[in-house]
C-alpha cells in the first residue's frame, strides 16, 4: 500500500486537496498519512495547550471522516507547532512516497512567507507537491461555532441548532463545532467544561448533526476570537442565561463579538433550570 503525507490546517478539507487525494486513490491502494501542526492562540496571555491541541485534533478527525467517505484509508495526528519540524517528524515516522503540503495563496499564507513548502523539498528526496486552496474552496461544510458554557445542553441551544441544520440547502452540510469555556480556569472547571461539551456534541451527533467541540480561554471573548483564528467559521451562535443571571451579557459579549468578527451572530436565551422548574 502507497503512503501519502498530507501536511495541512485552515485548507485541509478544501476542495482541491480534497480531489487530489482521489485522483491518486485512483491509481490503487493507498494510506493517507494526516499532519496538522498545533497552531498558537493568537488572544488572550495564556496558551491553553489542550485548547491548541484540540483545535487541530478536530481538524484532524473531520478531515479523516471526508476522506473516509470517499473511500480513502487514512491515518493522522496533530505535530508540532512548526509546520516544518511536523513535517521532518512524520517523514521520519511513516516514510511517505508524496509529500502533499496544502497553504492559503500567497500573502495569506504564513507557510509561505517563511518557504516552508521548499524547506521540506530541500531536506528530503521525496517528492513534494505544493496545493493552493483559497478559503473554503469546496469544503464540504458549512461551519457554525457554537459558544455556551453552562446551558451547553440546554433545549433552546438544541433546538437552535436543529433548525439551522434542517435549513441547509441540499448537498450541503452543516458542522457544529461547539467551544465551552473553562469559566474559573482551574481544573475543576475545566473538567465540568470538558463533560458538558462531551454530553453536547453526543446529543448533535445522536440526532444525525456533524459535530465537533473544543473547550477554551476563561473569559469567553477570547476564547471566542481564537476559536476563529483555528477554523474558518460560517456564523456563530452564543447561548447564555438571561441578562439578570449572565456574566457574558454583562460584559457585553454578543456585541464585541459582532463587531470583531464581522460575522452573524445569534444569541439564544436559555432559562436556568431552576426557573424552568417554578414555571
Amino acid at each position: 500500500m502507497r503512503t501519502i503525507l498530507v501536511v495541512a490546517s485552515e485548507t485541509l478539507t478544501g476542495g482541491p486537496l480534497l480531489e487530489r487525494a482521489r485522483a491518486e486513490a485512483a491509481d490503487g491502494d493507498l494510506r493517507v498519512v494526516l499532519c496538522v501542526p498545533r497552531r498558537s492562540t493568537t488572544h488572550g496571555n495564556f496558551t491553553y495547550a489542550d485548547n491548541v491541541y484540540e483545535a487541530a485534533q478536530v481538524r484532524v478527525d473531520l478531515a479523516r471522516g471526508v476522506l473516509r467517505e470517499i473511500g480513502i484509508d487514512c491515518i493522522g495526528e496533530v505535530g508540532d507547532p512548526d509546520p516544518y519540524s511536523a513535517t521532518i517528524d512524520a517523514i521520519a515516522e511513516y516514510d511517505p512516497e508524496l509529500i502533499l503540503i496544502s497553504t492559503l495563496p500567497e500573502g495569506e499564507s504564513g507557510w509561505l512567507a517563511n518557504g516552508v513548502v521548499d524547506r521540506v523539498a530541500n531536506a528530503t528526496q521525496i517528492p513534494v507537491e505544493h496545493i493552493v486552496t483559497e478559503r473554503s474552496a469546496g469544503s464540504p461544510f458549512d461551519v457554525t461555532l457554537v459558544v455556551a458554557n453552562r446551558t451547553t445542553n440546554s433545549d433552546a441551544l438544541i433546538g437552535e441548532i436543529q433548525q439551522l441544520a434542517s435549513s441547509e440547502p441540499a448537498g450541503r452540510e452543516r458542522l457544529f463545532i461547539f467551544l465551552v469555556p473553562i469559566e474559573g480556569g482551574d481544573d475543576l472547571a475545566a473538567k465540568r467544561a470538558r463533560a458538558r461539551l462531551t454530553q453536547v456534541v453526543d446529543r448533535a451527533k445522536s440526532q444525525g448533526m456533524p459535530a465537533a467541540g473544543l473547550i477554551g480561554d476563561p473569559d469567553p471573548y477570547t476564547a471566542t476570537m481564537n476559536a476563529l483564528a483555528f477554523f474558518d467559521v460560517d456564523d456563530i451562535v452564543i447561548s447564555t442565561y438571561p441578562q439578570t443571571r449572565s456574566g457574558w451579557l454583562r460584559a457585553d459579549l454578543i456585541e464585541r463579538v459582532k463587531k470583531s468578527s464581522g460575522l452573524s451572530v445569534d444569541h439564544i436565551v436559555a432559562e436556568p433550570a431552576s426557573a424552568r422548574a417554578g414555571a
